[in-house]
């Protein structure tokens, strides 16, 4: 370790996932360098919910999920934090000019979760649920798989954090919610799932399931101690999903799922745009040699532009 470096500050948001997701890293951080402090620093975002917004969605005009970033990200670059801890899936496709993702902790399974109100063990997938049942989420992602498979579905927009929707579902007239299994398992609330959506029924939003770690590009001290707690293999899937995500000239508020999934240097890569009321689905895919992140992100520009000539714009920017 650069003996220059004795303490790290880290921002995060102030959630229980966010700051679950901090521990680990710090954790990490602890094992490879026991000398190392770290201090965890709470930001507020412009995408926190309170209760009196409701569960109106965000507002895409305004940023998006990109909301959840913003502050931390000004934080990052007025130096007054050192690093900053992200879910992956809540991220731009393109960072603010001096800021880079280089370490990215290895990779929860990246599948949605659908949690019911009412436990019925006969309900095991998407078609067992009932007819016309009442599904709450916050993604149009989701939205838009859900509906083109089963198009009788009724969608109810769901915000807050993990324990706040799991509340709503008690609550409510819900039937079920999605979320995804990553946050649940590191919450400890994956006992709550009723089943997994496959991916090849629902594919995850881009960096689904990853942690990853902001930084200043110029920092090459903080890089060196992180690159050894990275993950080499997420963070070339995750950078693949997020340059098809980038060429398609969506953000992480567009109705797109993508998943590169390596397997020794074979990379298969699976991206679909789909219509939020689940009318139009165009997907491509891919499976090729690669040795290394550069070949990785080709790959996805590469699917990015295909989908891209093909998917009316109203669908990349809704």
């Amino acid at each position: 370790m650069d003996h220059s470096v004795r303490k790290i500050r880290i921002g995060t948001r102030g959630s229980p996932l966010a700051l679950k997701q901090t521990d680990m890293v710090c954790a990490r951080l602890g094992r490879v360098h026991p000398g190392l402090e770290t201090e965890i620093v709470v930001i507020k975002t412009s995408g926190d919910w309170t209760p009196e917004q409701g569960d109106t969605p965000l507002d895409k005009a305004a940023g998006g999920k990109a909301l959840f970033a913003k502050e931390i990200e000004e934080h990052l670059l007025a130096g007054k934090i050192d690093a900053a801890v992200h879910s992956m899936k809540d991220m731009e496709s393109v960072l603010p000019d001096g800021l880079t993702i280089d370490c990215v902790l290895p990779r929860e399974d990246v599948r949605d979760a659908v949690v019911l109100r009412d436990k019925n063990n006969e309900i095991q997938s998407l078609r067992d649920l009932p007819e016309n049942a009442i599904l709450g989420t916050c993604s149009i992602r989701r939205q838009g798989f859900l509906l083109a498979r089963r198009p009788d579905l009724q969608i109810e927009h769901v915000r807050g954090n993990v324990g706040t929707r799991l509340e709503k579902l008690q609550a409510g007239k819900l039937a079920g919610i999605l979320l995804a299994k990553a946050g649940l398992k590191r919450l400890k609330m994956d006992k709550n799932i009723a089943f997994l959506v496959p991916v090849e029924e629902m594919l995850p939003a881009a960096g689904q399931g990853a942690i990853g770690i902001e930084t200043a590009r110029k920092n090459k001290d903080l890089l060196s101690i992180f690159s050894q707690i990275n993950s080499p293999e997420a963070l070339l899937a995750v950078e693949c999903e997020r340059a098809a995500l980038a060429a398609l000239g969506g953000g992480c508020h567009t109705p797109v799922g993508a998943y590169a999934l390596l397997e020794g240097k074979k990379l298969w890569l699976r991206v679909c745009v789909v219509a939020p009321d689940g009318s139009e689905k165009y997907e491509e895919q891919t499976r090729r040699s690669v040795s290394g992140i550069e070949e990785a992100e080709r790959a996805g520009r590469e699917i990015g532009r295909l989908l891209k000539e093909r998917v009316p714009p109203e669908l990349l920017h809704p």
